[in-house]
């Protein structure tokens, strides 16, 4: 018989100890158990920094162990902004590598978010999170197979990648596939078609496969989040009235805040917004919430649905109170493009226009007469220029608070395009002062022309004119993700133009002329002013022109979109309109925002003799030397 030593019998007890902990089975937790144990929150990602806790948003409980289900293959999320959306992807990429390791593939609007998610959501939660510590390989390691858009750990790999990407969308199998912020998709990837289905084309190897859609609808036409949340078991999350106990969603008609009347006008007091139940109709205090949302459980309202989704609005959200999203929703509710904005990102609800017909005729109703060339309320200039023929289009435009828009002259330059007398016309339009109301004088500060039609000669009057706002622009196809993006290096022809979204600006723009054609009095955001018929002002033709285009539901694919089907031959006035809005916005969103502020400065009386104040009220364009020529810049 072998006599073994205390100590060399420790030593084999030991190591068979670890052999059995190495060969034993992890225990499996749901997605919110893993996250409540090890998930670590990061500061620079999150305004809570610190160990996660699913009962500070206790409705994201039943979507994380929903996900985690082996046995559902799909998952839908319609929701507000600032519900912890892109935290709930975190905890399931994070419990996943740790636990249930995988294929999974991320999908992103465009490739720069991609990049985005990686860096300042992903890397941060690997690096504070010591459960992850480790598991992911190191990208400073030679050969590490760790990169910004593809990470590798033991059993499985991450990839992140853009939703315009083809590439990146049509390669290897993936077992798990999310979907992050899906209404701002494009339509089509290049040439390959719609960039959900090419994802869920990549798991179909996979019994226990995952595909997640998550987003904030958009238009309601447009929308991908919308229709998969109605074809779900449309699950809402009901929550107790802490005075009556009735399990209720939380709508926002039932938000209710105190007003007074104060010089004949209402005066709104969001600050004391509260929310009233439905049933007893007691007040609930903001401070109730916390307790109502402990209370809250998930409930299908479609019980035919295929699959589980799940819709929230920021009412439920422990970071936005409600009276923070009363005064949003004052801010917003006279604006149509301002409250779609809330409707999208606050209720979750997707934007429907309902009216955006109105008849030519109207609009010519509303032309006013100016007191000045530039009436009291434009800050700033833009200009648009459309190609034809025989002649050159153009409109100038004022902008004011909120974007309430002034037609200031429409000019149509007789002549043919490719001779050189019809651009100097158009310079002298493009560089001359118009004289505000005030007494000052403006000048344009971004102009767009249409370098659809002669784009060579367009190119040629636009080349060394780009310092001074004088830019060329195309439209393109209404399905296009941005709204407006410029070409980041010069062409051959050694300028930089604009794409513009046809469909995303004729929108707005159809939008605001149905505000303008039914509104009693004139003013207000959005609305546009047209000046009185004279040499240079909106003519009959001009506003017949806004009917050549109408709005149609057309079938694309798998989905009904609306398009602009054009029914009249000239349509030039609203080609006009949209790249005097594409010009406005051109200038950024600083100086959009500070639209109302620049006119209320302008409004002042100028005092006489004062040039020095005018100078600095309207910048102009001065050269400036630069080592590779000369450029211009608003001194």
């Amino acid at each position: 018989m072998i006599q073994v030593s205390d100590s060399r019998a420790r030593a084999f007890s030991i190591a068979a100890e670890e052999m059995r902990a190495r060969l034993r089975p992890p225990v499996r937790m749901t997605v919110s158990e893993w996250a409540d144990r090890y998930r670590v929150l990061s500061p620079e990602s999150c305004p809570e920094p610190g160990p996660w806790r699913t009962d500070r948003v206790p409705y994201l409980r039943e979507i994380m162990d929903t996900l985690g289900d082996p046995l559902v293959r799909k998952v839908v999320w319609a929701a507000a902004s600032q519900v912890a959306k892109t935290e709930l992807v975190g905890n399931y990429v994070g419990q996943c590598i740790d636990q249930n390791p995988g294929p999974i593939l991320v999908v992103q609007p465009s490739l720069d978010m991609a990049k985005s998610w990686s860096k300042d959501r992903l890397a941060p939660m690997i690096r504070d999170t010591p459960r992850l510590q480790g598991k992911v390989a190191d990208a400073r390691a030679r050969d590490s197979g760790n990169t910004v858009l593809h990470k590798t750990f033991r059993g499985g790999r991450l990839s992140i990648v853009g939703a315009n990407s083809p590439s990146g969308l049509a390669s290897r199998p993936i077992r798990d596939v999310l979907f992050d912020e899906v209404d701002r998709y494009p339509a089509s990837v290049g040439t390959e078609g719609d960039p959900i289905s090419l994802g869920e084309q990549r798991t179909r190897n996979f019994w226990n496969r995952k595909v997640f859609l998550v987003s904030s609808p958009g238009d309601l036409e447009t929308s991908r989040i919308w229709p998969e949340w109605l074809a779900s078991d449309m699950r809402r999350y009901f929550v107790p009235c802490p005075h009556c106990d009735h399990h209720q969603v939380l709508v926002w008609k039932n938000v209710k805040w105190e007003s007074e009347e104060v010089d004949g006008e209402t005066l709104y007091r969001p600050e004391t917004a509260v929310y009233v139940c439905e049933d007893c109709g007691s007040i609930i205090e903001e401070i109730e919430k916390r307790q109502m949302l402990a209370g809250g459980e998930w409930r299908p309202t479609n019980p035919k649905g295929r699959f589980p989704g799940f819709h929230i609005s920021a009412l439920y959200s422990p970071w936005v109170t409600w009276p923070e999203l009363a005064a949003l929703w004052l801010e917003k509710r006279r604006s149509p493009e301002e409250l779609k904005t809330f409707i999208n990102l606050q209720l979750g609800e997707p934007w429907e226009d309902r009216d955006q017909t109105f008849e030519p005729g109207d609009l010519a109703g509303t032309a006013q007469k100016y007191p000045a060339e530039i009436p009291n309320g434009v800050g700033v200039l833009t200009a648009s220029v459309d190609v034809q023929e025989d002649r050159l289009e153009v409109a100038v435009k004022g902008w004011g608070d909120r974007e309430e828009s002034w037609l200031i002259t429409h000019d149509r330059l007789h002549g043919d395009p490719e001779q050189d007398e019809v651009w100097q016309e158009l310079e002298h339009i493009l560089t001359k002062t118009y004289r505000h109301e005030s007494g000052r004088d403006l000048r344009v500060r971004a102009t767009m022309i249409d370098s659809g039609y002669l784009q060579d000669r367009v190119f040629r009057f636009i080349r060394g004119k780009e310092g001074r706002g004088i830019y060329a622009s195309k439209g393109a196809d209404g399905r296009v993700r941005e709204a407006l993006q410029r070409l980041k290096r010069p062409n051959r022809s050694r300028v930089k133009p604009w794409t513009i979204n046809t469909h995303s600006f004729k929108t707005i723009i159809f939008r605001r002329l149905a505000l303008t054609a039914s509104r009693e009095e004139p003013g207000g955001p959005g609305y546009m002013h047209f000046c009185a018929p004279t040499k240079t002002g909106a003519d009959a033709e001009y506003f017949a022109q806004f009917g050549a285009e109408t709005r149609k539901k057309i079938r694309q694919g798998r989905r009904f979109v609306y398009a602009f089907v054009q029914n009249r031959e000239r349509n030039e006035a609203i080609d006009l309109e949209v790249y005097a809005l594409a010009a406005l916005y051109s200038l950024g969103d600083p100086l959009v925002k500070r639209l109302g502020a620049m006119a209320d400065k302008l409004r002042e009386p100028l005092e006489e003799g004062n040039e020095e104040q005018e100078e600095k009220t309207t910048p102009v364009p001065k050269a400036r030397r630069k080592k590779s020529g000369w450029a211009y810049a608003y001194k």
